[in-house]
């Protein structure tokens, strides 16, 4: 078995259907095991026979929300190996991660073949693309918020889930 873990957009804890109760039922009614939540945001990690392909495993989440809970969310799948990698290559350097630095690593429902590039706004920087990923950093003393999210829904019609990498540490923690 390999751990993987369901990066679930747009869920928060207001929603009873989208609760971490309820997405881990989700999960385990379509037989994964192992089956745990990370925060109320919308990381389930689970387990599923090694070598599964991380699109199937995240077109059949997805497609089970709306049936097994009345919602549709897109849902990114990606391996304990894969995030680990990711977070290794430590794309953000030394950077800490804060109100003046904000990171976060942005993965699409089709990753497009290079880095975007960002509207002309003051304190956004884009790192670049890692194993498919998005890594960007911005200013929120500057933007005021999480500006780069706001131009990736546009850019990419919400086929997007950002997590910052405090978070998918997190993750990958509850993986291992």
């Amino acid at each position: 078995m390999t751990s993987y873990a369901a990066l679930i957009r747009g869920i928060g804890p207001g929603d009873p259907r989208k609760s971490n109760e309820s997405l881990r039922g989700v999960l385990e009614e379509l037989g994964f095991t192992d089956v745990l939540s990370v925060i109320s945001s919308g990381n389930i990690v689970f387990s599923a026979p090694g070598g599964a392909d991380t699109d199937e495993l995240g077109r059949r989440i997805e497609a089970a929300w709306p049936e097994l809970r009345g919602f549709s969310a897109m849902t990114v799948v990606r391996s304990a190996e894969q995030i680990a990698h990711l977070l290794d290559q430590r794309p953000f350097g030394d950077t800490p991660h804060g109100k003046a630095s904000y990171q976060l690593v942005t993965y699409f429902k089709e990753p497009p073949a290079s880095a975007p590039t960002p509207p002309e706004q003051p304190g956004v920087q884009v790192i670049g693309m890692v194993d498919g990923a998005l890594c960007t950093i911005h200013d929120t003393t500057v933007t005021g918020g999480p500006e780069v999210m706001k131009w990736l829904d546009r850019a990419y019609r919400k086929q997007t889930t950002s997590r910052t990498p405090l978070t998918l540490a997190r993750i990958l923690k509850k993986m291992n």
